[in-house]
């Protein structure tokens, strides 16, 4: 049972590119501690969607508020203190070393010509530990593999030590080693009890993790509710147009079944 009041509430939001609405009338509180999944099928909105919650985009309708503070509301500095994001992709384009990378998420938390203290180095040097990529301190950022990168920035958006993460697709350009480190890297980070919002285009992701799953279906509208309720047969089925199944399999090393899903 979930307690206590939501960290992030979203009321009656909607939200357009031009004359193309992408969802409208939403409502969605995502619980301090867990890892709410949000699904759907390309150019759904999942992004779209995201960038409103962290206030990157501006709804054109309601409110979304952390804490009960409106997140438009915010000034940048004070927002990322708040929010981190990560991103899909990111091309680097100087040779920063790995420690200076993840150096930057303290910006938030420094005036304009701050300099990071001793205890900032501190909170960088814990945040590659927690990503097992301390090793790579020193190393730059630019000869890092893909997986190396996406871990880099997951260390960078923790040490910005902000109340949640927003994780946009953060194996959709990955390899399949990769994709499985990243991923047992934000399981470890939901049983330590780091709030966060990930989008993903695979059902199977969400299946990984406890905690809650949103939907989103043709034309903005969200399904919530627990994995277990809310991944079926006949809702992936819909959502995706194809026969989908749903299935479980004995967990290697664990206990219980594991659920996942797979076309006819």
């Amino acid at each position: 049972m979930v307690l206590g009041p939501p960290v992030i509430e979203m009321r009656g939001a909607a939200f357009r590119y031009g004359r193309h609405e992408v969802f409208r009338n939403l409502d969605l509180d995502v619980y301090r501690g867990e890892l709410l999944s949000i699904l759907g099928p390309n150019g759904c909105g999942k992004s779209t969607l995201l960038r409103c919650i962290g206030g990157a985009l501006e709804l054109n309708e309601g409110t979304v508020r952390i804490d009960g503070a409106d997140i438009g509301g915010l000034a940048p500095e004070l927002r990322a203190r708040r929010v981190g994001f990560l991103f899909q992709q990111h091309t680097p384009s100087f040779p920063f070393s790995v420690f200076d990378v993840v150096s930057m998420g303290r910006a938030p938390h420094l005036g304009m010509f701050g300099v990071p203290s001793a205890a900032d180095a501190a909170l960088v040097e814990e945040a590659l530990n927690r990503v097992s990529m301390l090793h790579a301190r020193d190393r730059p950022y630019t000869e890092l593999s893909g997986g190396e990168r996406q871990l880099i920035l997951l260390a960078r958006t923790l040490v910005q030590q902000p109340d949640v993460i927003l994780l946009d697709e953060p194996t959709s350009h990955l390899d399949f080693r990769n994709q499985v480190l990243s991923l047992k890297m934000i399981g470890s980070l939901v049983q330590q009890g780091v709030t966060m919002i990930m989008t993903t285009h695979d059902p199977n992701h969400a299946l990984l993790f406890p905690g809650r799953v949103a939907l989103m279906r043709p034309g903005g509208r969200l399904l919530t509710g627990p994995a277990s309720e809310v991944i079926t047969d006949a809702t992936l089925s819909a959502t995706y147009g194809i026969d989908i199944a749903t299935f479980s399999v004995p967990r290697r090393g664990g206990p219980g079944d594991l659920r996942l899903c797979s076309p006819w």
